[in-house]
């Protein structure tokens, strides 16, 4: 599958119109819906071969946050044969080891952070931070889709690398 059918196929699969809340607080009169794509293996298939082509000699390990970007971390994983880890939006309370990382990681670690969609950024952010006080060392945070609302320039000043495979613009979705 090319670049530009995985984009077509990406917003066949995913656009919607409407009115929308999104995580970040902000109203959009479109969404891209995550798990419509998500759950596809060819297009997770795709997505994952995307991702390894960011995995540098130096990345140890993948992560990816609840709930949205495990099906990409743990696809990233099989294709490049690191293993991966999930980060939580917040801690157990009640049960289990009430740990927000999921998996194994050692202090030192190099890891890229794959996300789904990116419109401000603040869950790759949290993410992020959340790995670093875990002693890794984030190389990079890679989104499916970059909304162009303040993604990148967001996490970039938040200390971070910032890469996308597609744009709201390279999907062909105009700024509403």
């Amino acid at each position: 599958m090319t670049d530009e059918q995985l984009g077509r196929a990406l917003k066949e699969a995913s656009f919607l119109e409407g009115e929308f809340t999104l995580r970040s607080g902000r109203k959009s009169r479109y969404y891209l819906d995550k798990y419509l794509f998500e759950t596809q293996p060819a297009l997770l298939r795709a997505l994952a071969a995307r991702f390894a082509r960011f995995v540098t000699p130096e990345v140890t390990r993948i992560a990816g946050a609840e709930l949205g970007a495990v099906a990409l971390a743990a696809a990233t994983s099989l294709e490049t044969d690191l293993p991966f880890v999930i980060v939580r939006n917040a801690k157990k309370a009640d049960y289990g080891t009430g740990k927000l990382i999921e998996g194994k990681l050692e202090p030192g670690e190099a890891v890229m952070l794959v996300e789904d969609i990116a419109t401000s950024g603040g869950q790759a952010i949290e993410a992020a931070r959340v790995l670093a006080e875990a002693g890794a060392r984030v190389t990079r945070i890679v989104a499916v889709i970059d909304r162009l609302e303040g993604a990148r320039e967001n996490v970039e000043g938040a200390g971070f690398a910032f890469d996308a495979l597609f744009t709201r613009e390279t999907l062909g979705i105009p700024a509403f």
